[in-house]
């Protein structure tokens, strides 16, 4: 009888330990990781499945080292709906202090989606010392306010690429075909909001005025807009050898299937956001072959034979959650962040903020977006070669529905096909 008491008092101590510790039986206390974002977009839903398969992945292995104790990894995540229209900036910064005050996070990852909600939370990040590492708001803004303020920011930082390498990773790819094709007229259409105006201006300013392209016209577009036509009609008449689109609404891709339909011989090559993964073949019935579009960050939406952690992950999500990845930003970067965040506190040996934040400083790993190291302004250095810097992926639809990586050359698997009626100049 003793030794049935034994036993069953045994049991139940397993039973409590994994009830309240989840599945893998931990008995320390898990290291709450916050994600507070917009999870009602793609980026921001996709990101979150991520980081839920990455402490996954961490926890089955043992955990996190904290000084001699293993613990696990636990997801906490709010919607802040900041990518939504309409909502305003504070209604976001309160679900960010919600979750820190009531979840008590040991970091934060994902983090703000708009650039305005990043920048706003900046303050609240740091006064309740919680170190934090985004992987989709964009503004280069954020990174001088660190670098006039390194004390009071050093909790801040960011693993995707910022708006300023867009913009290098944009006229990357321009230079590049005008040096395979001789090609030197452009016309320029984007969607009609600060992000993308922006762009084109700086596209404009940095590159095409400097290296004697022709500008044959520059459009913007609302929000909203399905029919792209009348600009097509002009690209054509005015000779354009090159169309920029950039674009993130949904409604964007038909842009794409009237440049197929219409046969206008024009490269489009750019940004379109729903382009980005593998399924706006289907979204787009098929007909946006021959369109070049840049992928943010490598992994997201598209890996790499030369980089094998990006089709390790690729892989692994389509194992986890039974489809393919579809955001061309946030995913590969917040993968990244999991890892880098577990490996800068076993390095510090505490869940002390400031350690922590010193060690995610001095991190450099390979990972799913090639080489990471930060700058001043904790923004992760992003270039052409993914052995030593991280790297975006500008890549090509093929008229069978496949992806192809055309750019940077260090990580491309073929040539840039042009559409039929267009010649090379060289």
């Amino acid at each position: 009888m003793e030794k049935k008491l034994w036993i069953l008092v045994i049991l139940l101590s397993l039973a409590f330990i994994l009830s309240a510790n989840g599945q893998y039986g931990f008995a320390e206390e898990p290291i709450i990781i916050a994600v507070p974002t917009s999870t009602g977009f793609v980026e921001g839903k996709e990101g979150l499945r991520v980081v839920e398969m990455a402490v996954e992945e961490i926890n089955a292995r043992g955990g996190v080292k904290v000084g001699n104790s293993m613990r696990p990894f636990k997801v906490e995540s709010i919607d802040i709906r900041d990518a939504a229209p309409g909502v305003p900036v504070p209604e976001a910064l309160l679900g960010i202090e919600k979750i820190i005050l009531e979840k008590k996070p040991a970091a934060i990852v994902i983090g703000p989606f708009r650039s305005e909600a990043l920048l706003a939370a900046m303050d609240i990040v740091s006064k309740y010392k919680v170190p934090m590492i985004g992987t989709i708001a964009m503004t280069p803004a954020s990174e001088a306010k660190i670098k006039e303020a390194p004390d009071k920011y050093r909790y801040i930082f960011r693993t995707c690429l910022n708006a300023k390498y867009l913009v290098k990773y944009l006229i990357g790819t321009m230079a590049f075909i005008n040096k395979e094709f001789g090609f030197n007229k452009v016309y320029i259409m984007n969607q009609d909001v600060a992000w993308a105006r922006a762009t084109a201006d700086l596209m404009k300013k940095q590159y095409f005025d400097k290296e004697g392209w022709t500008v044959l016209d520059h459009e913007a577009y609302p929000t909203g807009t399905s029919d792209f036509s009348s600009a097509l009609m002009k690209a054509r008449a005015k000779g354009a050898q090159v169309i920029l689109p950039i674009f993130d609404m949904p409604q964007s891709g038909i842009l794409v299937k009237q440049w197929n339909s219409m046969k206008v011989p024009a490269l489009l090559a750019g940004f379109i956001s729903p382009l980005a993964g593998p399924g706006a073949w289907k979204t787009f019935e098929g007909k946006i072959g021959g369109a070049v579009n840049c992928n943010f960050e490598l992994g997201s939406a598209i890996a790499s034979e030369k980089v094998p952690m990006s089709k390790a992950f690729n892989d692994a999500y389509i194992k986890r959650w039974g489809k393919p990845l579809e955001a061309g930003h946030a995913p590969g970067p917040t993968y990244d962040s999991i890892y880098i965040l577990a490996e800068a506190i076993e390095r510090a040996g505490s869940l002390d903020p400031d350690a922590i934040a010193a060690e995610i400083k001095n991190t450099d790993r390979m990972g799913v977006i090639g080489r990471i190291k930060f700058d001043d302004g904790h923004q992760v250095i992003y270039d052409l070669n993914p052995s030593e810097t991280a790297v975006a992926a500008v890549f090509q639809w093929t008229d069978k529905g496949d992806r192809v990586i055309v750019f940077p050359e260090a990580i491309a698997e073929g040539s840039i096909q042009l559409p039929k009626g267009l010649k090379s100049q060289k």
